[in-house]
């Protein structure tokens, strides 16, 4: 059941060119994803790092990843050894996608300083803007220096379902390895997290130990359905099954329509909000099912001053009371957060999922809450 859906995932809804060579597992979520991603790029670059250690590596390892990317990253780096200091961040344009130029730059720099390059990482869905990095772009950038694309669409592979969404993820079949968890957008239950390669037995290559006790290739059936030894982990649950029954009792047809509506929810909140007192959208436009916005309550509203460091500092604790209220309360609960680098204060995101079905009651009961909740703010 698990080979099938990696294998069918990867070429039909991934696009991976060779279904043949496509290979992968369900983890235990989308961070122990990407930090299989990172180990399974490190050991194709040189696969004597399995029983050596980095110390085959002359050169230190740099991971380059956008400054909107997930903290999973940093710590796949700690556990790997490559170390933190090595996760190098690449500038992102205003709506928080990288920029390839940039990326550009940085590979240069790296090498210039005696770096080797381990592995680009680019992600559909920023867990925070909603940001789609421009793949394509990025692949080409990497197959020209011979690096490894890892896309982290976690959050975002969802839009690989809809054609009409499909140009989100434009080149994610080029990828060496792409992850996907079905537990977010789709709201299946935790956990079901996907990962993908188009290396055919790079996984258990870099992974298996070929343990007697438990992986012996004399059994009475194909030992290939023992994908045990294709990861670190040892024990595993089976959370391929929760995919294989969803699949199976809604179809595509019925998924692609829910995550579209997701998409058409999150844009109809941001058009009734973008004018509308009291609210301020963080981007313009709506890239994912990710709505971030300021709620500003009738207080300040007359000492609006974007420029202005003392309205900054109010308006960014006016999102924890609010959020407090909240919880007292059990009518929403919308998280928030602040972007240090962009010097963005405490802002709401309204994150849009397929299940519950959002619809556009729901997300006008969203508005008028915030309004009722913080109007004596």
């Amino acid at each position: 059941m698990e080979q099938y859906i990696v294998r069918y995932v990867g070429g039909e809804i991934v696009g991976f060119p060779e279904v043949d060579k496509v290979d992968g597992l369900f983890n235990p979520g989308g961070s122990l994803s990407n930090i299989l991603g990172m180990h399974l790029a490190r050991y194709n670059l040189n696969s004597s790092v399995k029983t050596k250690g980095n110390n085959v590596f002359e050169k230190p390892l740099v991971i380059l990843t956008s400054e909107e990317s997930h903290y999973s990253l940093q710590k796949g780096a700690s556990v790997l050894g490559i170390g933190t200091d090595y996760v190098w961040k690449v500038a992102t344009d205003t709506n928080g996608r990288m920029l390839p130029q940039k990326l550009e730059e940085r590979i240069a720099e790296a090498k210039t300083t005696g770096l080797t390059p381990l592995l680009v990482s680019a992600t559909s869905g920023t867990t925070v803007l909603g940001a789609y990095d421009p793949i394509e772009e990025i692949a080409e950038i990497c197959e020209r220096n011979g690096i490894w694309l890892h896309v982290d669409a976690a959050w975002g592979g969802a839009a690989m379902l809809s054609s009409k969404l499909r140009p989100l993820v434009k080149g994610i079949e080029r990828a060496d390895s792409v992850i996907w968890n079905p537990h977010k957008m789709l709201g299946l239950p935790l956990q079901c997290a996907m990962f993908l390669t188009r290396h055919k037995h790079l996984l258990l290559e870099c992974n298996s130990n070929k343990s007697s006790y438990l992986f012996q290739t004399d059994k009475p059936y194909d030992s290939e359905y023992d994908i045990g030894d294709k990861t670190f982990l040892c024990g595993r649950k089976n959370d391929a099954l929760k995919f294989w029954l969803t699949w199976k009792a809604r179809g595509k047809f019925a998924l692609t329509a829910a995550v579209e509506n997701a998409f058409d929810m999150a844009e109809y909140f941001a058009n009734l909000i973008r004018d509308r007192e009291g609210f301020h959208l963080v981007l313009p436009k709506v890239q994912c099912t990710n709505v971030c916005f300021w709620y500003i309550p009738p207080k300040l509203r007359k000492h609006v001053d974007w420029n202005s460091e003392s309205f900054k500092e109010a308006l960014g604790k006016v999102a924890p009371a609010l959020k407090r209220r909240m919880l007292d309360q059990g009518t929403i609960f919308i998280g928030y957060q602040p972007i240090e680098h962009r010097k963005l204060p405490n802002f709401f995101r309204l994150v849009v999922h397929c299940n519950p079905q959002p619809t556009r009651e729901s997300m006008l009961y969203v508005v008028t809450e915030f309004e009722r909740l913080g109007a004596d703010f």
